[in-house]
Order: C-alpha cells, then structure tokens, then sequence
C-alpha cells in the first residue's frame, strides 16, 4: 500500500517532483565539482613538491643560514697566462647553497623518535667558463717617426700610439648535479623521476663514476646510455635517463653520493636530509623535535614549502578551497530550504486528501511517513541528477586540462635551503632571487568518498524536504481539512 500510493503520488505530481530533485541536483553537482578540483588542485600541488624533494618525503633538514655576508666563499675563476692566442677553459664545483651539514647527521635525525627512515644528499652546481683571449694590435699615431718617439729632444721616450683591437670572449655553462646515496633510494629527488632508459644506481655502486642524466639534459647535450658526461674533469658513464614525472627535473646529473664529496671537496658533508615520518598525522612533533635536539638546522615540511608556491595554481586553489567552497555550501543550504518549502507547501495543497485519509483511518504517523517517503525519493532522484551533473563537470574539466604555473621560491623564504634546487630556489645566499616555474596541468578526479558524501547529501536533503512536510502533515485535523475547499 505504501509503495503503491507512492508511486501513484510522484507520478501524479511529477512536475513538483522534478522541481525539488532539480534544485537538489544544482547543490549535488556543484559539491562534486568543486571537491573534484579541488582534490585536482591538491595532486597539482604535490605533483610540484615532489618535483624537489622526491616521493615519500615529509620534510628536509637543512643546515641553519648563516649571517648575511658569512659562511660563504665566491668563486674565483683564474686562467693562465699565455703568449699566444689560445683557448682558456675552467670549470668550479660548488655546493649549492654554500652551506652543509656533517654526514653524521642523517643519523641523528633517523634516531629521532617518529622518524621512519632518513637519507643525505648532496647538492652541486657546476660552472663552467671557456673562451680565447685576443691579443691586441699596438698602432702608431699619424705623424710619428717610425721609432715611436716623439722626435729628436722631443722629451719622451714612450712609444706614440695605442693599444687597439684584442680582447675576451668567454661563453658560461653551468648545470645541476645530485649526489644520492645509492643504498637508499626510496627517498630524494631522484624518485619523482622515472627511468627511461637503462638503469637505476646498483647499491654497489658507492663510489663508481656512473651517472643517470636529466632526459631534457641528455637531449640538449646529446648523451645517451654508455656515453660519457665529464664533470670537473672527471669522465662518468652514462647508466640511465631519467624523466621527471613533474616535467621539470632536481637536477641534470645524478651521481654516488661519494663522488659527489670528492667532486666537491665535501668528504662526508651533506646538504639536505630528506626525512620519511612513521605518522603523517605527527610531521609538527617530529620537526619539533629534530630542531630542539639537532642544533643548528632548519627543519622544513611539505607544509612550509607549500607556502612558497604562488602563481595561478596557488590563486586557483585558494578561490577554489574559499570561494568554491563556500558558493557550493551556500547553494547546497539553499537548496535544501527549496526542497523543504516546496514539499511543506505541496502538503498544503493536499489537506482534504490527508484529511480524508484521517477520516478513513490513517495514523497520523503514516501519514508522515507518507510524505517522508515521497521526499526522499525526490531526494534520490536529485542525487542521481546531481552526481551524472557533477561528473560530467569534473570529465569536462580534466579533458580541458587547462595549464597552471606554479612558480616555487620566489618569496625568497628559507625553505629548502640547499636542496636540489639549491642555493637559487630554495635556500643559501641566492635565494633572494631565483625561482621554478612549472607549468601543470589541472585534472579533477572524483573519489568514491565525494560519490558517498553526494548520496548522503541527497538522502539529507530529501530528510529535510520530509521533515517540513511530515511537520506540517502530522498537524492536521481531519474535520479542519475537510472543511477546507480547495
């Protein structure tokens, strides 16, 4: 009987019925898409963080910085001198960030309670500069005997002309290179990168001249596997190319973290230790703790580092993770109400029909029920309406896939110091001015969990449309209602 008279009621109201589903719909679908860009906007987020710290990384511990016009040494690029015109040719490794941290350390931090592993790394910058002195032409004034004085007692005996023509040409090259510890490669920037040709590091190889370059890299220097890349003079091979998931790699050469010290005159020195807690929910007590009980570091999470992240993806975010938000809670609440007085006053046009079904019998309880039962049903419908809505919304917006910038460092913060994006982007003396800028695609994935959240907003609303009407219903008085003429 329930059910018959349910049926017979929707279909005899279907035109209110589709006015309450549709305005529960709007609500539904704006939920999920913005949850769904959202979420986009999160994974665009971690795409660009994991572009510097690599995969499974909570947080990097970094040395202190030091006072401004301390702790650091330029570099001095010195040619010999030649007779001749001849090509000079000098390259300078350099710790990125000027600033490093005892080996030893990586230890003390895995000891630190909450932490479940922990690896060093050691970030270079390598500049090149080459080029040809050329000798100038000494010329003669107009005018002056061929010995160059100015005459017989003239007073002088310099020779009369100038210098002319001669100079310097020199062209500077300068490149990233990574020292990753070879028996620990589960954490570091090399993870955010996969191997596209040849191989990975062997945990072996320690101490081997063996490289994994930079696709982009290898493409614009022409190296590929079993080919050479010299770095200061010293010849590595080529194991593997390496494409960074994010699009933008940590760094165009990837070495033994050995080699890297020896290149660098950094025996057992590290610039950045990469740091895997046990609980993502305890990342502010581990940091906590490794900056009261390691002195002289600076402790940064993905959090931090987040902070530093402007461009059009952080200004998408925000509105969405704000305005979105808030636009799709305030439509969601309107439409409830909607339902809720669509459905009270569809109960005030039916009083002679509930009052008679009083009169026959009817609790008012049932009665009640009744137009629950019909609400909720709206409600449902509005659900399907809404998520179909909703997940064409958020198809539409992953097949647009429009492009973001994200551009890292900028705000000249002390995030990542010494990282791989080093004494630029993120840390040391230069951090004032260099930047990242990364471009990402926006996807908006829906989850499992923002389908659930739709279908207990539907049944909600459908509760609260009920709930007006069931009020309203469970009032009346059969003799009122049938004396009421419609």
């Amino acid at each position: 009987m329930f059910f018959t008279y349910l049926r017979r009621e929707l279909r005899r109201r279907r035109k209110a019925a589709l006015v309450v589903a549709s305005g529960l719909a709007l609500g539904i679908a704006l939920v999920i898409i913005v949850s769904s860009v959202s979420s986009g906007m999160t994974k665009a987020q971690d795409k660009v963080l994991e572009s510097l710290y690599g995969l499974g990384t909570d947080m990097t511990v970094t040395k202190a910085a030091a006072a401004p016009g301390t702790g650091t040494t330029r570099p001095r690029f010195e040619f010999d001198a030649k007779d001749d015109d001849s090509t000079q040719s000098t390259d300078r490794v350099m710790v990125q960030g000027f600033q490093t941290l005892a080996a030893t350390t990586v230890g003390k931090v895995a000891g630190q309670s909450g932490v479940a592993d922990a690896v060093g790394g050691l970030s270079l910058t390598v500049m090149k500069v080459d080029g040809q002195f050329k000798r100038g032409e000494f010329k003669q004034d107009e005018g002056v005997p061929q010995d160059g004085r100015s005459g017989p007692g003239g007073g002088s005996d310099q020779p009369q002309g100038e210098v002319r023509g001669g100079g310097a040409s020199f062209d500077v090259n300068s490149f990233t290179v990574y020292g990753t510890d070879v028996t620990q490669q589960d954490l570091g920037p090399l993870t955010s990168s996969t191997i596209t040709a040849g191989r990975t590091f062997d945990a072996a190889e320690t101490d081997a001249k063996v490289a994994v370059v930079d696709a982009s890299y290898a493409k614009e220097k022409k190296l590929a596997v079993d080919k050479t890349v010299t770095i200061s003079g010293t010849g590595y091979t080529v194991i593997g190319v390496s494409t960074a998931d994010s699009g933008d790699a940590a760094a165009n050469v990837y070495i033994p973290l050995k080699q890297a010290q020896t290149l660098a005159d950094s025996e057992d020195k590290v610039t950045t230790v990469y740091v895997k807690a046990t609980d993502s929910q305890q990342i502010d007590a581990v940091k906590g703790a490794i900056q009261k009980n390691i002195s002289g570091t600076t402790v940064t999470t993905s959090a931090d580092l987040a902070d530093t992240v402007s461009g059009s993806l952080s200004t998408a975010s925000d509105l969405a993770s704000s305005v979105g938000k808030w636009l799709s809670i305030a439509v969601l609440i309107a439409a409830f109400l909607v339902a809720g007085l669509l459905t009270s006053s569809a109960v005030s046009r039916r009083v002679r029909e509930f009052g008679t079904l009083k009169a026959l019998g009817w609790k008012s309880g049932r009665v009640t029920r009744q137009v629950v039962g019909e609400a909720l049903v709206n409600g449902l419908m509005g659900g399907v309406l809404g998520i179909a809505v909703g997940l064409g919304g958020a198809y539409a917006v992953t097949a647009i896939s429009p492009t973001l910038t994200a551009q890292l460092g900028s705000s000249g913060g002390g995030a990542m110091g010494g990282g791989p994006m080093g004494g630029g982007a993120m840390g040391g003396p230069g951090r004032q001015t260099a930047s990242k800028t990364l471009d990402i695609a926006l996807t908006a994935p829906v989850s499992l969990s923002i389908i659930l959240i739709a279908v207990g907003l539907a049944v909600t609303g459908g509760l609260v449309a009920g709930a007006f009407g069931g009020w309203r219903a469970s009032r009346l008085r059969p003799a009122d209602a049938l004396r009421r003429v419609e």
